[in-house]
């Protein structure tokens, strides 16, 4: 039987609540069980995932929807199973809030939660009763206990809540494909992931980390972030000046129109590109050539395993590793999903209870 319970938050009612249209009502959280947890939110970060969802722009959306799954909040309640958890906890939960966890699952038994067929996005996804998963646009969350995560003492919310899925998507692609020590690592396109990119390729100890954007335009702000320095593709020449130069390359970016030949062409032979970004639009066809002749990987990643995120939450507390956030009171979503449309983070907007 539905939950009878009720929860608050910015309701996404349409296509058109992308537009500043969230409505701030009631909704119903999943069923309580034995193995969740109750949470009072004081943070949601916002993704960009948020704007997809809300417009849907990856394919149908199903409404009514609460977006946010950058989430840290105070455990008010929890269920009977629940043993990592106290009452008055602080906590995270990012963009994944379940999987199967069985002994019989490939993914689950091998810090690979995020591709079990049985996941459960925070929002617009559904549990195997059939219940709505809500995300942290509200001012109390409901989640299974098993994905969420206590957050370091040496972490305000405010770092912490952007690293539940901006921070994580670029974390583990990064730590899964070589970055650190003796590798020389290009981050593409400097936004929300991005940036967290350039931070974590530094903090796992990679040689050399070059920003890849279109202009130089970030340019302080990238050496600010311990960068060597930013590439801009708009120049002539950029790639052959370049040419088998990274070990590895993350891209962020969105753009379906993305240089990925000349992206491809930068990497030594035996390189990785893993592309994290999820446009809206195909990619322009792929020419196999650089991947042939180079001996080079062309990946995708998707978030990361709840391993990696303990990880990269204890790895930022010890390395000072910080978020770069703006932050706004919850009550004034519907203006900042304005501004971050318009492309105005500076590189993550938090939300606020």
């Amino acid at each position: 039987m539905p939950s009878t319970d009720e929860f608050t938050g910015w309701v996404g009612l349409d296509a058109k609540s992308v537009d500043g249209n969230l409505v701030k009502t009631t909704f119903q959280p999943k069923i309580f069980t034995d193995d969740d947890i109750d949470i009072k939110i004081t943070h949601c970060g916002m993704c960009a995932s948020d704007l997809h969802t809300l417009r849907s722009g990856w394919g149908p959306t199903t409404y009514p929807v609460v977006v946010g799954h950058e989430i840290i909040g105070i455990v008010t309640r929890k269920g009977k199973n629940v043993n990592q958890f106290e009452i008055g906890d602080r906590v995270g939960v990012g963009a994944q809030c379940e999987s199967c966890l069985k002994d019989d699952c490939y993914e689950c038994t091998h810090d690979n939660e995020p591709y079990c067929t049985e996941r459960v996005f925070t929002y617009n996804s559904s549990f195997a009763n059939g219940d709505v998963s809500y995300g942290g646009y509200a001012l109390e969350g409901r989640y299974p206990a098993s994905f969420a995560f206590k957050i370091p003492d040496a972490l305000p919310s405010e770092i912490a809540a952007p690293m539940m899925c901006g921070g994580i998507t670029v974390y583990s692609p990064l730590k899964r494909n070589g970055a650190g020590p003796g590798k020389t690592v290009g981050i593409v396109g400097i936004g929300g992931l991005g940036h967290f990119g350039l931070l974590f390729a530094k903090a796992l100890g990679s040689d050399k980390v070059y920003a890849i954007s279109r202009s130089k335009a970030k340019e302080a702000d990238v050496l600010a972030m311990g960068a060597e320095g930013i590439i801009a593709t708009k120049e002539p020449g950029w790639a052959k000046n370049w040419k088998r130069k990274f070990d590895l390359i993350v891209s962020t970016a969105n753009n379906a129109d993305m240089p990925l030949g000349d992206y491809l062409d930068i990497l030594k032979p035996g390189g990785r590109f893993v592309q994290v970004g999820l446009p809206e639009e195909p990619i322009p066809q792929l020419k196999f050539g650089p991947l042939v002749m180079l001996n080079a990987s062309l990946l995708g990643s998707l978030l990361g395993s709840r391993s990696e995120i303990t990880e990269m939450l204890e790895l930022s507390a010890a390395k000072g590793v910080k978020s770069w956030v703006d932050t706004y009171p919850m009550e004034e979503v519907n203006k900042v999903l304005g501004l971050m449309d318009d492309g105005k983070a500076k590189y993550r907007f938090v939300l606020s209870n």
